[in-house]
């Protein structure tokens, strides 16, 4: 027999019956004995179809017993059950789920029922508060870029004019002199035009430099869709990857929730092409049950999610992320297996927290 059916509370309830029971029925039978002053003997002489009657009797007090320990030991486990299953839905991430509550369960499971409600209230209030947190701190991170932009673009003048203009300079007044100079041979010639070949090499990556510093890495206004769409694009035209992708707009998205979401891609993608040495890659978002769903998986080589510590693979940025917008992130991965990222993201309405 199975032993966890042994240890659960039905079982348990069960055999507290049949013990229940069967004491009852051995006092009641030491009472009539002593109160008619009977033999004890009498008990076993007494005989049906070669049984004992005191066993036939036992038998069915035990029954009786079992029966109702069976019984509302059943009516405690679906109501316990239904706690379980409450709680393992608030592991997931699901805090829109509530325990409803029927006429007669007014008992202590009925108050445990009542305060995970209020708990799962109270994260909903907090996880709308952290994304409410995100959503201003985007919005000033916005305006101190606004604020950034006019020191980036002095530094970059600064830059041009120290660097890049007085090599263009340079290269001019050589040309200059080429063209200009009357007693100019082959081997000063020669000398020259390397030099400024170096120049305009160097030149050219001055310019580089600044232009990598110039290059986006946000939304940068697009939508959520929009920027992993082109995230993802971006390295399809440069690595050589099957790369699936199953976007959906989602609208109406705090910003703060939006920026994590994009960076936890950036980090999740950039796992992928340095590590998983994958040929294929599937990118999917969706809104599934009030939550935000992001999955990336990849058929690489995987590695022992056991063996490896949270900070490894860029896990501990990814997860820090999810948390700040009240998320979870799991990770499954094998050796040889691949490696799944998949982050929840709780959406909660405004007007509904407002209700709980």
């Amino acid at each position: 027999m199975n032993m966890h059916r042994m240890v659960s509370i039905r079982w348990k309830l069960t055999i507290a019956g049949i013990v229940i029971a069967l004491l009852l029925f051995a006092g009641a039978a030491c009472a009539i004995v002593f109160f008619y002053k009977l033999d004890f003997l009498i008990l076993w002489v007494v005989q049906k179809k070669n049984i004992p009657l005191i066993l036939i009797l036992s038998a069915a007090a035990a029954g009786v017993g079992a029966v109702c320990g069976w019984t509302y030991g059943s009516v405690l486990k679906k109501r316990l059950d239904r706690l379980m299953e409450t709680i393992t839905i608030f592991e997931r991430g699901n805090f829109v789920h509530r325990v409803v509550l029927r006429k007669g369960e007014e008992d202590e499971i009925g108050l445990m029922a009542s305060r995970l409600n209020e708990m799962a209230g109270h994260i909903q209030r907090q996880i709308a508060a952290l994304q409410k947190l995100s959503t201003e701190k985007a919005e000033m991170g916005e305006q101190l870029k606004k604020s950034a932009i006019l020191e980036e673009r002095q530094r970059l003048a600064r830059e041009l004019h120290d660097a890049v203009s007085q090599q263009l300079f340079a290269i001019s007044m050589m040309t200059s002199t080429l063209t200009e100079s009357p007693d100019l041979n082959a081997g000063k010639a020669r000398k020259q035009i390397t030099m400024v070949d170096k120049l305009a090499g160097n030149a050219q990556n001055e310019m580089r430099a600044l232009l990598r510093q110039l290059r986006p890495a946000t939304l940068e206004g697009k939508s959520l869709k929009e920027g992993l769409q082109e995230l993802v694009e971006e390295i399809a035209d440069k690595q050589s990857l099957d790369i699936r992708s199953e976007i959906e707009p989602v609208e109406g998205l705090p910003k703060g929730v939006e920026d994590h979401l994009f960076r936890i891609t950036q980090e999740g993608l950039s796992n992928v092409l340095r590590h998983s040495q994958a040929d294929s890659l599937s990118v999917k978002l969706g809104f599934y049950n009030k939550q935000i769903h992001l999955k990336i998986t990849d058929n690489g080589i995987g590695f022992d999610a056991n063996a490896v510590k949270s900070s490894s693979f860029g896990l501990k940025t990814v997860q820090e992320r999810a948390h700040e917008i009240g998320g979870v992130a799991t990770i499954v991965s094998f050796p040889g297996k691949g490696t799944q990222l998949e982050v929840k993201v709780p959406i909660i309405d405004h007007g509904e927290e407002r209700r709980s």
